[in-house]
C-alpha cells in the first residue's frame, strides 16, 4: 500500500528508469608499444604528406612537418586524456531496453493526468494520491518562500496557507476535490 508521495506521483512504483552503470574498460598497452604505434604513425603521416606536397610542387623542411605531425598526435592524445567518460546506459526498471526518442517529461505528465483522472472518480484514491502531494507541494513552497513546515509552525503555516486549504490539507474527512476548488488551492499555493 502506498502513502501516496511524490514517488508515485512521479511513478516510482511503475516502469521507472533505472541507471546501468558500465565498468570500465582498463586496456593498457605499455609505454613502449604505444610509443612505436606513435612514431609509426607519425612516420606514415610525414611519408604521405611530404609526397602530397611534391606532387604538388610544394617543399617543407622534414623537421619542422615531423614537429607539427608531433605536436597533432600529442594534441589529439591529450584530448583523448580529459574527454568526459561515456555516459551512462539507460534501461527500464522492467529489464527492456528504453527507446532513445522517449519523452521522460511527457511520460511523467501523462501520469499524472491519468493518476488525477482516476482519482475524480474515486475518492480513496484521490485521498491517498493528490491530497498528499499537494500537501507536499504546499510544504516545499513554504519551506523554499518561508523557511517553515505545516508540521514546524502550524499557525504561521495557516496564516499564509488560508483556512479553506489548511482544512482540506489537514483534516481527518478528506475529501473529493472539485476541479475549481483544486484551482483555487493552486493559486494560494503559486501566492505564498
Amino acid at each position: 500500500m502506498s502513502d501516496g508521495g511524490l514517488d508515485d506521483l512521479f511513478g516510482a512504483a511503475e516502469g521507472r528508469v533505472v541507471v546501468e552503470e558500465r565498468e570500465p574498460v582498463t586496456r593498457r598497452r605499455s609505454a613502449a608499444v604505444t610509443l612505436i604505434g606513435n612514431a609509426a604513425v607519425i612516420g606514415l603521416a610525414t611519408v604521405v604528406v611530404t609526397a602530397g606536397l611534391r606532387a604538388l610542387g610544394l617543399t617543407i623542411s622534414l623537421l619542422l612537418l615531423i614537429a607539427l605531425l608531433t605536436g597533432l598526435r600529442l594534441l589529439i592524445h591529450a584530448v583523448a586524456v580529459v574527454a568526459p567518460p561515456p555516459g551512462p546506459r539507460l534501461r527500464s526498471g522492467i529489464g527492456a531496453e528504453a527507446p532513445p526518442a522517449v519523452d521522460a517529461l511527457r511520460a511523467t505528465v501523462r501520469r499524472w493526468e491519468r493518476n488525477l483522472d482516476q482519482a475524480h472518480s474515486d475518492p480513496d484514491l484521490h485521498a491517498r494520491n493528490v491530497l498528499p502531494v499537494l500537501a507536499e507541494l504546499a510544504d516545499e513552497r513554504l519551506r523554499l518562500r518561508h523557511g517553515i513546515t505545516r508540521a514546524s509552525d502550524p499557525r504561521r503555516a495557516r496564516e499564509l496557507l488560508g483556512d479553506d486549504l489548511w482544512a482540506t490539507l489537514s483534516g481527518p474527512g478528506r475529501r473529493a476535490l472539485k476541479a475549481r476548488d483544486v484551482e483555487t488551492y493552486l493559486d494560494a499555493m503559486e501566492r505564498l
